[in-house]
């Protein structure tokens, strides 16, 4: 019955892996929950900052969110003791390019280049392989360079291959079955993927969120001038023959 479950819940990994369209799983993020944006970020911190920064984030708009400057400095700022610092990773870029070959990248605007769905699948499709040099792999990244680094959280998973059809339509399907559970369960881990998305997609534009509410509120101006034109209108031009 378990392991029925794990894989209708890695279904939509599988739909993305073998559809013939590649379609992603729609990532379950709200940018308007502050208190998930908070989660993510504490995610972030934890587990991604050691190596990625954000060097266009600085910890003060995270009070943005309705966290307080001790609340930012008590729990989220590990690498700095200066509130207007950026995210800026500890790791020197030297160091890091003689221990990784490459330096990782800064992580401030992933989500407007990949895309939250990507992301959200990328983080929960990771699986063990022997042969890669980190023990881990991708479904949704083939051959990734940087290895599960929140597999504590989501346990261990392993790729199975069937073959399904028969004759010229038989094909091979690909899914993710979960080995060894984790400290999370399937479903609480992909919330907490779903908390860190929402974060990288706030740090993408930690605005948007204002400019959405200007937005709202030029449109209602415009629609007040616009009636007082219409009705000034019909004013001037009801006595012209």
């Amino acid at each position: 019955m378990s392991k029925i479950l794990l894989l209708v819940l890695a279904f939509p990994l599988v739909a993305f892996a073998s559809g013939e369209e590649g379609t992603l799983p729609l990532a379950p993020i709200d940018t308007r929950d502050a208190v998930s944006i908070q989660r993510g970020a504490q995610v972030f911190v934890n587990y991604c900052l050691s190596c990625h920064s954000a060097q266009y984030m600085r910890y003060n708009r995270l009070m943005d969110l309705g966290l307080t400057e001790p609340q930012v400095r008590d729990n989220l700022m590990f690498v700095s003791n200066k509130i207007g610092d950026t995210m800026n990773v500890a790791m020197r870029r030297a160091d890091a390019k003689e221990w990784f070959g490459a330096p990782p990248p800064d992580l401030s605007v992933v989500a407007r280049s990949r895309g939250a769905d990507w992301l959200y699948a990328y983080l929960r499709s990771y699986y063990r392989d022997d042969t890669r040099p980190t023990g881990w792999n991708n479904l949704v990244f083939p051959n990734v360079g940087m290895p599960n680094v929140l597999w504590k959280l989501q346990g261990q998973q392993i790729l199975e291959t069937q073959e399904e059809g028969e004759g010229h339509s038989k094909h091979k399907v690909e899914s993710l079955i979960l080995e060894k559970p984790g400290e999370l369960s399937p479903q609480q881990f992909d919330m907490r993927v779903a908390d860190l998305v929402n974060f990288l997609v706030y740090i993408g534009e930690p605005a948007r969120a204002v400019r959405v509410q200007l937005g709202y509120a030029v449109l209602i101006a415009l629609g007040v001038l616009f009636t007082l034109a219409y009705l000034l209108k019909k004013e001037y031009w009801k006595d012209v023959h």
